[in-house]
């Protein structure tokens, strides 16, 4: 089987929506990475960490304060029909995260001190926390309010959100941190400014589809689809950023920020995964055929573990020269964990795909299992590794966690909506790149040689025949023959 005809134009529209939604993502990770040594210059390895494990934090309070209401508004905007219908769905999903978000807030300033003396067995932290719980506020309500730009499918109006939110975010971020001095506690406060002034921004222009409304009989069923959710979005938070919490308990806050390094320069990666992310829900609901979505999924799932598996070989490859361009000496070791961290991410990537079939079926009450099993094992080899092995240790545990998820949600889908993925393709991409970045390490490479492993991933998989007769016939036209 071959994409052509509609589901051509569709894997086509898919990248579209993808590309333009990546772009605020794309400014903010290059913009990211060009002020590490800026941060690395006026942070202490100390700062970094606490800022990683307080990003962490407030990641994890926005997932439970939603209840799974963001799932929930996706399937029951595409489930309304008629523009009243929707307008309902978006008032009550406003009205609720706009409460949520405010008891989240007051009780961080109020528990703040207690908070800190949890995290860094110190109150020295108490002002950081405020100010990460202002950045929780502001980052629930943007999410909200952005998410209408994705059910519209108007990825342009999205991206210029994100990019304003980006600019004002450096911005702010630099002026406190180098102007003012105010160290970690300019970049907490950077990150929620950009934030808040946008959302106050998309106030005032959805004004008129913001009115005081809330449906309690709609909240219940979203809540019905929506809550079991929850639990499972819980333990992608274990995956995602427990690591923190145990590297600043286990080996200290400067541990972490060594680790940040790491997980700064594999977020390239994650920054492809958040702009797929943004476009995949919209995109794979909107097939409403189930022959035709079930003919789709398969290549999006190939290709995009296709992309991330020579992402994460280049990264993976290349990571020491670039921490040490970016960073100062103290931060070098970050490199040691980037090839891990990337290719966890891809076996993330693979996971966002396939639990699509999950909620296509509406069969969502045992996510949980599959997330909470993989939680546990990352829980699990955090608490056996890290007092030996620091961050290398974090990083195998994420690895682990994320490639069991990938494996049990394929399971549990296939169960619910059997989708026809080409594995033998999705493995042999993941495997070929694996296979060069081991050679790569264990032979300790040069740059040059480096680089030139990267290149050759797309041809060693042509050597195995992982491309399709339609996909030579693109490439030859693509490469002009000699």
């Amino acid at each position: 089987m071959t994409p052509k005809g509609g589901m051509l134009r569709q894997l086509v529209g898919l990248a579209r929506h993808s590309a333009i939604y990546g772009v605020g993502g794309l400014i903010a990770r290059v913009l990211a990475v060009v002020l590490l040594p800026l941060y690395t210059r006026y942070l202490t390895r100390a700062d970094y960490g606490a800022i990683g494990t307080l990003i962490a934090l407030v990641t994890v309070l926005a997932v439970l304060l939603r209840l799974g209401t963001q799932s929930a508004f996706f399937r029951f905007y595409f489930d309304s029909k008629e523009r009243a219908d929707r307008l309902v769905v978006v008032r009550t999903a406003f009205w609720f995260t706009m409460t949520a978000s405010t008891v989240g807030l007051v009780l961080g300033q109020v528990l703040a001190g207690e908070i800190s003396q949890l995290i860094f067995s110190s109150g020295d932290r108490t002002d950081l926390v405020r100010a990460a719980f202002v950045g929780l506020w502001a980052q629930m309500n943007y999410g909200q309010l952005t998410s209408l730009f994705r059910v519209e499918q108007r990825s342009t109006s999205y991206v210029i959100a994100s990019v304003a939110n980006v600019l004002i975010t450096i911005g702010s971020t630099v002026v406190l941190v180098v102007t003012f001095h105010e160290g970690a506690l300019g970049v907490i406060v950077g990150n929620f400014l950009g934030t808040l002034t946008v959302y106050l921004g998309l106030l005032a222009y959805r004004r008129e589809q913001l009115g005081l409304q809330f449906d309690w009989a709609l909240f219940k069923r979203m809540e019905h689809f929506g809550l079991p959710l929850l639990p499972s979005a819980l333990a992608l938070w274990a995956i995602n950023f427990s690591d923190r919490f145990f590297l600043t308990r286990f080996a200290g806050a400067g541990e972490t920020g060594i680790y940040q390094i790491g997980v700064q320069v594999s977020s390239v990666i994650v920054f492809l995964l958040m702009a797929f992310r943004l476009a995949w829900p919209a995109f794979a609901y909107s097939i409403e055929d189930d022959r035709e979505a079930k003919r789709t999924y398969p290549f999006v799932l190939t290709y995009l573990i296709f992309l991330c598996s020579w992402l994460s070989l280049a990264l993976g490859l290349l990571a020491p020269w670039i921490v040490h361009l970016l960073t100062q000496p103290q931060f070098y070791d970050g490199a040691k964990v980037v090839a891990l961290l990337s290719f966890a991410a891809t076996a993330y990537a693979g996971y966002a795909v396939v639990v699509i079939g999950v909620g296509r079926a509406r069969q969502t009450r045992f996510n949980w299992i599959v997330t909470g099993t993989a939680a546990a094992l990352n829980v699990g080899l955090n608490v056996a590794l890290i007092p030996r092995y620091g961050q290398v240790g974090a990083a195998i545990a994420t690895a682990a966690a994320y490639s069991l998820m990938f494996a049990g949600m394929t399971w549990n889908a296939h169960r619910l909506f059997p989708v026809p993925y080409q594995w033998r393709r999705v493995l042999t991409a993941a495997g070929i790149a694996i296979g060069l970045t081991v050679l790569g390490k264990v032979l300790d490479v040069s740059l040059p040689v480096a680089i030139a492993l990267v290149a050759a991933f797309p041809v060693a998989l042509a050597l195995v025949g992982f491309y399709l007769p339609a996909e030579r016939a693109i490439l030859r036209r693509l490469i002009p023959a000699r």
